[in-house]
């Protein structure tokens, strides 16, 4: 079947150059974009009960950008001056060029990542005398707090920000050829909204193994899956898929 519609669980890139934009002119598709999760914020209140004292700690460790908004904005709310011997440790250079909207870049100890926790362990671990924070959300990789306990370093959790399921009500009568998804959380999101779901016709796309365990266990059929070698982006994916299905007759 041709595919005409396409349905992206995450909100529209802002980025006017997005691979998104570029599919649908390419492509003469329709994409739409829904956020199926979304992040709130944990109350000071919530903070104090998990019996974090941000004074405490010497180091912090940033997963995501999400991670330095809720730090900044629990510190404010604690009314806790983040002192200028923090020493900050990014995944990547994307956390760490963000981290610029709350500090002076160039006057901070700014440690950086090439892609993820893992590129940056070694760094953590020249440092282990400090005392790192790990500010999260309430669902957390299992890896990741496997290789902080493994490093031998002194760290602590603090859950700072929770994902929470969006209500997709108005979508129950909109029919999509393909949907995408980029988490488990997304799936599990389209199933608490809709539990009477039937694939049927709609073809699934899933970014990375975990997203595409979680489709099966529902039971979906999963019929776009990146990243693979031959296509490293979800865009790179679904323009094959698309090419494939759309020029047969």
């Amino acid at each position: 079947m041709k595919v005409k519609t396409i349905l992206v669980s995450q909100p529209q890139p802002k980025a006017e150059n997005s691979p998104y934009f570029d599919l649908m002119e390419k492509q003469k598709v329709k994409v739409d974009f829904r956020s199926f999760i979304h992040v709130e914020g944990a109350t000071s209140k919530d903070v104090r009960s998990q019996k974090i004292d941000l004074s405490k700690y010497t180091a912090i460790i940033l997963t995501s950008r999400n991670a330095v908004d809720h730090f900044f904005r629990i510190a404010d709310e604690l009314r806790y001056k983040v002192p200028d011997a923090l020493k900050y440790f990014c995944k990547s250079e994307a956390v760490a060029y963000y981290l610029q909207k709350y500090v002076v870049y160039r006057k901070r100890k700014i440690y950086v990542g090439k892609r993820n926790l893992e590129d940056l362990m070694p760094l953590i671990k020249k440092h282990k005398n400090e005392t790192f924070l790990l500010p999260s959300s309430d669902q957390l990789k299992p890896s990741v707090p496997k290789l902080l306990d493994e490093s031998g370093i002194k760290w602590q959790r603090a859950i700072f920000y929770k994902t929470v399921i969006s209500d997709l009500s108005d979508l129950e009568n909109v029919y999509y050829d393909i949907l995408v998804f980029f988490s488990p959380s997304g799936i599990k999101s389209l199933f608490e909204n809709f539990p009477n779901f039937k694939q049927n016709n709609t073809r699934i796309a899933a970014f990375g193994n975990t997203t595409v365990k979680a489709a099966e266990e529902k039971g979906l059929r999963v019929d776009i899956e990146a990243p693979t070698p031959e296509t490293p982006s979800m865009t790179m994916a679904l323009e094959k898929y698309i090419k494939e299905k759309n020029s047969q007759k």
